[in-house]
């Protein structure tokens, strides 16, 4: 079994983790231009430390994977990620990654970006396998980014609204929203707050006789086109709404849509709302997870996220 574990990175850290840079980037096939990633001294690596952080990862004791970290305005940026060659196919790499998203999380980041060389296919194939999107492409480099989960706890219907209004402030044409939850979690009720953000037209509710609404803007904004996928037999079904054809121009909410409406848009935002064991409490769990380039470019921002951190 491997002994492997990951650790914030400290002063003390500090000549361990130039030590397997230095290993990692060695080992590397020459490029043009070259990696300054062997210019990294003591020095160096103390300053980002002290000033923004980074992870070592040990394998029973010993170094063998480090990143550094940058913090630039809600996004965390990676640097000098390291595996040291000995300890490859170990996990490493993906152990690291995990742990700094989680450090993202807890630091209220909205994304985690880095820096790919496109001469490095292995390694541009372990940040796409990772649901990182290449979001620009200056010369060589490839600038990857991941918008991070969103997890709230929602008092009230209420403010299960007002989180759904602020949302919609974020929302654009073309945009698919992936709704998940039991009966009576608050779905619903989260979709009446993207109607009133949006301004669209006509009451929101529950769809599931009609299947599929479209509530106009009432301001020149997108439509909201409301699905309820609940008595869909699946994707073939889903498909005969033709749904295709108002996507680029509307907002698309599909309710009970996991397993199905992921077909609909790679750029998407998948919501799951989970209701507590007490019917008559009206807290709620919310989770919003971006998936896509779209939302890897910019992330998504409400005002109680910052609130909770």
């Amino acid at each position: 079994m491997t002994d492997l574990h990951v650790v914030d990175a400290t002063a003390e850290h500090v000549d361990e983790i130039v030590g397997v840079i230095h290993h990692a980037f060695a080992n590397r096939r020459t490029l043009d231009p070259p990696s300054t990633a062997l210019s990294e001294n003591a020095t160096t690596v103390g300053e980002a430390v002290a000033a923004y952080g980074g992870l070592l990862a040990r394998i029973g004791g010993e170094p063998a994977g480090a990143m550094l970290f940058h913090v630039n305005g809600d996004v965390l940026e990676l640097r000098r990620v390291s595996v040291n060659p000995r300890f490859q196919a170990r996990g490493v790499a993906s152990a690291m990654v995990g742990c700094a998203e989680e450090a993202a999380r807890r630091r209220g980041l909205t994304r985690v970006r880095l820096v790919a060389r496109v001469e490095l296919p292995e390694t541009v194939e372990f940040w796409r396998r990772r649901g990182y999107s290449i979001v620009t492409q200056e010369g060589q480099n490839l600038i990857y980014a991941k918008a991070m989960p969103i997890e709230l706890t929602v008092p009230t219907a209420e403010e299960m609204r007002a989180l759904a209004e602020e949302l919609a402030g974020q929302l654009r044409a073309g945009d698919v929203l992936v709704l998940s939850g039991d009966l009576g979690a608050g779905k619903t009720t989260f979709t009446q707050g993207l109607g009133a953000g949006l301004k669209v037209r006509g009451d929101i509710t529950s769809p599931t006789f009609v299947i599929s609404r479209v509530h106009p803007s009432l301001v020149g904004g997108p439509a909201l086109v409301h699905v309820d996928a609940y008595r869909l037999g699946g994707i073939a079904e889903l498909d005969d709404l033709d749904l295709d054809a108002s996507l680029d121009e509307a907002v698309t909410v599909v309710e009970w849509g996991h397993g199905l409406a992921e077909s609909l848009a790679g750029d998407r935002l998948d919501l799951t709302i989970t209701r507590g064991d007490d019917d008559s409490d009206e807290t709620r769990s919310l989770r919003i997870a971006p998936a896509g380039a779209r939302w890897a470019a910019v992330g998504v921002r409400l005002t109680a996220t910052a609130e909770v951190n």
